[in-house]
């Protein structure tokens, strides 16, 4: 049911989103590491993130995503279907751990990569998109407010 690839068009940049494949992982964990809040979260063992990969890739309801331009990897996502009894038991499409590379932040790729996940999300049936994006990440806030996405309720998270 999913589309991939697709191919999306951003002025004069073209951009493919594909389903990541295990060659993928460093770039992905590069551009989680490239950021103000994964810095201090991420780490350089690249065993964890192959066995959260192979995890992720074999579940039906997840779709890890990975955004080039040419041979270059440019973003990434993670996106899982939710089924569930409330809401008139309406499937959720749950977007996590969203990055585009630092140098192309701004250029609408962002923007046209989340066309493509609304329209993937109607294509599955969901009845909504939702994510979360911690409390500090005020540039991320106002892209998903201009996005049309309500910040309507408050997240808790318990470390283990």
């Amino acid at each position: 049911m999913t589309s991939l690839p697709a191919t999306l068009t951003v002025g004069s940049t073209t951009v493919e989103l594909r389903r990541s494949t295990a060659d993928d992982v460093p770039a992905l964990v590069a551009l989680l590491t490239d950021d103000v809040l994964g810095r201090d979260r991420e780490g350089a063992d690249p065993a964890p993130y192959r066995r959260a990969f192979a995890a992720v890739d074999a579940d039906p309801a997840q779709l890890l995503l990975t955004v080039t331009r040419g041979a270059q990897v440019v973003g990434t996502m993670q996106l899982t279907e939710i089924p569930g009894l409330s809401s008139r038991g309406a499937t959720r499409l749950q977007v996590e751990a969203v990055r585009i590379h630092r140098d192309l932040r701004g250029t609408g790729i962002g923007t046209a990569v989340f066309g493509w996940v609304v329209d993937e999300a109607r294509r599955r049936g969901c009845a909504l998109v939702q994510l979360t994006t911690d409390t500090r990440r005020t540039d991320a806030h106002r892209f998903y407010e201009r996005l049309g996405f309500v910040a309507s309720h408050v997240g808790f998270k318990l470390q283990l």
